[in-house]
């Protein structure tokens, strides 16, 4: 199998057939007929070519390469850019990022990607169209808010704004429906698998279908959590460095920002939710750490249940409750700190003595020293010392 490399741009994308440097690259415009000359270039079943995910700009490419048949490994962008680190490469071009994205197929091998289908291809767009209509309503409504409180508020831009108002409603409202109908009418299953848990409704249930490719694209819930950027960060060498930190926060921050709604739905309305809650508040976790967890534990069982076809309730496992609420989802919480050592201890304390020392060396050279029970008072004797003023502080206590 011979990788092919690939650096797209929006205009156009330049093709390394080798990761050999005197072989040539080659440059082919990011249009239809640019992909279909490339794909006359090569054979299906002797290249892999890999290129990095770069949003729209590889979208047309990877469709028509994938219904050519051609095989093709889409790479995380940081994975290319670690690599080239790896690579100590100093130099930047098209065709230099050509020959190594093309050396990092030959090195590491990537796995196929499977095109998505036609159907979660149109409720990403949905989905992505509906974010950004609920962002200008919410600018607007600011832009609102903040020309309200002026002495004069013009009659025809109040007016302007809440027409502009009125139509983002509408036109918020009229997606979300369409959002809806579609995802019910093609994944009727997976629709009612997530929206039977209490605290999950009909958006967030679309939003995880496009995200996860019907929960397809994950072995088990670990890696779901940790692409959804909710799985805890852990750091550890030696004996000085023990950390268990924050989440990682990968993935789709929008969709992060659900799951946390979401969770808080469900301390109203599912009890194995509640339950989880008020058990780990009462073991000390703080109150954000928490809502984590109960959002981990809304994607994890229905990761496991699609997986399987059976319907989800979250009541209906209280072993699982306690093994997915207070193992690694939680484990963020706790904030271990290195042990502090005998040896730090001492560091500090003769470092405090000797700032103690420099402090008395310098007030004694400005001001007259009175010393009381080990604590030694410098009070203003001269205002000037060579020609700059002395801080016009009475009286200053250092204790030795």
């Amino acid at each position: 199998m011979t990788y092919v490399g690939i650096d797209v741009s929006k205009v156009t994308f330049v093709v390394a057939y080798s990761s050999v440097k005197t072989n040539k690259t080659r440059t082919f415009k990011n249009t239809v007929n640019g992909v279909h000359e490339f794909v006359q270039t090569i054979s299906a079943s002797e290249h892999n070519c890999v290129l990095e995910a770069t949003g729209n700009y590889s979208a047309l490419l990877v469709y028509l390469l994938s219904e050519a048949g051609i095989t093709i490994s889409l790479e995380n962008p940081l994975k290319i850019k670690n690599f080239a680190r790896v690579m100590l490469t100093v130099t930047k071009t098209d065709e230099i990022d050509a020959r190594l994205i093309a050396l990092y197929g030959e090195k590491m091998q990537p796995a196929p990607y499977k095109l998505r289908s036609d159907a979660i291809l149109v409720l990403k767009q949905k989905r992505t169209v509906l974010r950004q209509l609920k962002k200008q309503l919410v600018a607007t409504r600011n832009l609102k808010g903040s020309m309200e409180v002026l002495p004069f508020f013009d009659p025809k831009c109040k007016k302007t704004i809440e027409k502009t108002i009125t139509f983002l409603e509408k036109q918020i409202k009229e997606m979300e429906e369409e959002l809806a109908s579609l995802a019910q009418g093609e994944y009727k299953k997976q629709m009612d698998l997530l929206t039977s848990i209490k605290g999950i409704g009909v958006t967030l249930a679309a939003a995880l279908i496009v995200a996860t490719g019907r929960f397809s694209y994950f072995d088990n819930a670990k890696q779901l959590t940790r692409y959804l950027g909710l799985s805890p960060t852990y750091q550890q060498s030696g004996t000085s460095v023990n950390v268990k930190g924050h989440i990682n926060r990968n993935g789709d921050s929008s969709l992060r920002s659900q799951l946390y709604v979401a969770a808080f739905s469900s301390l109203r309305c599912n009890t194995e939710c509640k339950a989880c809650f008020d058990r780990l508040r009462s073991n000390g976790k703080p109150g954000k750490v928490v809502v984590i967890a109960v959002a981990n534990k809304l994607v994890s069982k229905p990761s496991l249940s699609s997986r399987k076809g059976n319907p989800m309730s979250m009541d209906s496992n209280p072993k699982s409750h306690n093994s997915s609420c207070g193992g690694n989802a939680m484990r963020q919480g706790t904030e271990h700190t290195a042990p502090t050592s005998f040896s730090c201890t001492i560091t500090c304390m003769i470092m405090l003595i000797i700032v103690n020392r420099i402090q008395f060396l310098y007030y004694s050279s400005y001001y007259k020293v009175f010393k009381v029970n080990n604590l030694f008072f410098f009070i203003n004797n001269r205002p000037y010392c060579d020609g700059q003023q002395v801080p016009p502080a009475s009286v200053r206590c250092i204790f030795l």
